[in-house]
């Protein structure tokens, strides 16, 4: 349910919230431009008590919210969520590039590759710490010495880092030295770990699923907000389908299907999406033309050598050219980077 106040005044809105919680239900305050909305979640079967509360004075409406994700959808929320992270901004005008190796490897390989990203004009330094691999023999990541090199490299180049949780015991670790925690796409119907760091203070980059419906997807990102955390950033980073020539397919349509019925930010993985690097630069321009509000991309000093995926991966040359190439194309849909 929704209940949209006539009243923007405290003391008003703190009334209902306390209505709301009497009846056993969760409320979530939402400061709009016009409105304060407080959208009421909770089970279905006493939500119809809802309805009552429009007899308040400072009441204006009282509406059920018909889309199966509530708190992430539109019919709550119809500004853009807009996740602000040290000074990379991810939300509508901006675009962001999150760009970064798949695995930390070394000291030398990750302070190279942040210089390097950070004078291109990237905004957040990516890199995987801990990684989830098909096969248990391959590199699993440098775990917690991963961490303390991101750190080094976030704090040496001002730039915030994304970097990959995968179990509910690794969520407090990760958190102390990440600024935005990613959800891999096999784990995005792993709700424990979803409610986990949906009890954070700090934005999640939640993968899609490779063989999830968009549905599905807003529906994890609704597990997160449920638990208090509204800072999700949805990521589309292709789907598994019959199609060989490629790691995933880009699902370019998801970015705007996305946005129309949900509020928070889209962007695109180009890399995982294709699994070959000399697609990452096109994959790059269609999620601008598809109205994405950034990409995030691996990097690396020499793929030939990486640990993992240096398949996927762009050359520190090759990034520079990416950086180039999309500004004209960023410009033309009255975004800045």
């Amino acid at each position: 349910m929704i209940i949209v106040m006539a009243s923007r005044k405290p003391e008003d809105v703190a009334y209902v919230v306390n209505r709301v919680e009497e009846l056993g239900l969760k409320p979530h305050v939402l400061e709009g431009v016009e409105k304060t909305v407080i959208a009421v979640i909770g089970d279905e079967r006493i939500l119809q008590g809802v309805l009552a509360l429009e007899a308040l004075p400072h009441v204006e409406k009282v509406m059920p919210v018909l889309k199966p994700y509530k708190l992430a959808s539109r019919e709550v929320k119809k500004e853009d969520t807009v996740i602000q992270v040290g000074k990379a901004r991810i939300g509508p005008k901006s675009f962001c590039i999150m760009a970064g190796p798949c695995a930390v490897e070394s000291r030398e390989q990750i302070l190279q590759t942040a210089e390097f990203v950070k004078k291109c004009g990237a905004h957040i330094l990516r890199g995987g710490a801990y990684k989830p691999r098909t096969s248990p023999y391959s590199f699993q990541g440098m775990e917690l010495e991963g961490l303390r090199l991101l750190k080094e490299a976030s704090e040496k180049y001002d730039l915030p880092i994304v970097t990959e949780a995968m179990t509910v015991e690794q969520v407090p670790v990760v958190a102390d030295f990440a600024d935005i925690i990613q959800i891999g796409a096999r784990n995005m119907q792993n709700y424990g770990l979803l409610r986990a760091v949906g009890k954070l203070n700090k934005p999640i980059l939640l993968k899609r699923g490779m063989m999830s419906t968009i549905n599905e997807w807003l529906m994890s990102a609704e597990y997160i907000i449920a638990e208090g955390n509204p800072n999700v950033i949805m990521c589309e980073r292709g789907i598994r389908t019959f199609e060989t020539e490629t790691r995933n397919t880009l699902d370019i349509q998801a970015v705007p299907i996305v946005k129309k019925y949900s509020h928070l930010p889209v962007v695109v993985d180009p890399s995982h999406a294709s699994g070959r690097w000399d697609l990452v630069i096109p994959m790059s321009k269609a999620a601008i033309a598809a109205g994405a509000d950034g990409i995030i991309v691996e990097v690396h000093p020499n793929p030939a050598e990486a640990l993992s995926d240096g398949a996927q991966s762009l050359k520190l040359e090759t990034f520079e050219q990416l950086m180039n190439e999309i500004k004209p194309l960023v410009g033309i849909v009255n975004r800045t980077l």
